[in-house]
């Protein structure tokens, strides 16, 4: 599994700007459920420091005040940072967190596998943000100078992401805003399925990667997986677990639709593998901004809809 998710995350480096998902490289042993997070107070007020958090492997963070100077190292978190109202906290970032816009203006670290520990250390963060690609060698280093790290990701479920911004609105003293941000997720969410509910599913295959380096997809036990079964897809490799695929297995399902990264959709159709596939002949592969399904955070209830948009024309007119 760990071989899968290293490719996962050379396949999305790929697919969109070198970032995430927004989830990745070296993974430790982590617990399987992503929502072990503590409490959020009922209320922003309620928020006192010292406060601990329950990361999502599990391990408690004690932080001694509330985040001023935040580093993010994860393109996903520093996406929910500046959607809880707190982007003007971060002081640095990855060379990959492209969003929103104006995040390019605060100062990179490095990449998300071997950020410049000189560098960010030297900015002095009251708070790190991390996800599953952060190596435990530098988490350790951070640690060992009284830097907290905070370590959220998840793999399997929507359910997952709303406990981790629960978690991060907690950390950073932004619970109100962070509810806000679950609700209207939700409230999307909701609004995508009741839509599409009594509508017959169509064959979905979603490219992760391709060529070369073998075949990959979101197996039906991935988070991106299940936003394809979420917004009325039939996902051709919902009995695949993890990433890979074979082209074999793609050709026997014939998806009748495909989605894939926009930056790599005109390659992939000229692609001779993939020619024979009725979506390819059909002219239904759908490039997509698949940073809003790699990414787990707020812009995955956008992810749904768009999905649901292509799936579903009918139900959105």
């Amino acid at each position: 599994m760990k071989n899968l998710k290293w490719k996962r995350i050379a396949a999305i480096g790929m697919l969109s700007m070198m970032m995430l998902a927004a989830g990745c490289g070296k993974t430790p042993d982590r617990a399987q459920d992503a929502g072990a997070n503590t409490q959020a107070p009922e209320t922003a007020q309620d928020a006192s420091y010292p406060l601990t958090v329950t990361d999502s492997g599990g391990q408690e963070v004690t932080l001694g005040q509330k985040p001023e100077k935040i580093v993010s190292v994860a393109p996903n978190l520093t996406e929910i940072v500046c959607q809880l109202g707190a982007g003007d906290r971060l002081a640095g970032r990855s060379d990959y967190c492209d969003y929103p816009a104006e995040i390019v203006d605060v100062e990179s670290v490095g990449t998300i596998f071997t950020p410049d520990m000189e560098k960010l250390i030297a900015i002095t963060p009251d708070l790190v943000l991390v996800s599953t690609h952060f190596d435990e060698e530098n988490a350790q280093k951070l640690q060992d100078l009284e830097i907290p790290v905070l370590t959220l990701f998840e793999e399997h479920d929507m359910e997952g992401v709303y406990a981790m911004i629960e978690t991060l609105g907690q950390a950073l003293g932004c619970v109100d805003e962070a509810e806000e941000c679950v609700r209207k997720m939700q409230d999307t969410v909701s609004d995508v399925q009741e839509k599409v509910k009594d509508l017959e599913k169509p064959s979905v295959y979603y490219v992760v990667d391709y060529g070369e380096n073998g075949d990959f997809t979101a197996g039906g036990d991935t988070f991106a997986g299940a936003m394809l079964e979420m917004a009325g897809g039939d996902n051709i490799a919902k009995e695949v677990a993890g990433w890979s695929i074979t082209l074999e297995e793609i050709i026997e399902a014939d998806p009748a639709l495909i989605l894939i990264a926009e930056s790599r959709k005109d390659e992939f159709m000229q692609s001779a593998a993939y020619a024979n596939l009725t979506a390819v002949k059909e002219g239904k592969v759908y490039g997509i901004d698949n940073n809003l399904l790699d990414r787990q955070g707020f812009r995955n209830a956008e992810g749904i809809r768009t999905l649901a948009e292509i799936f579903h024309p009918e139900a959105f007119e």
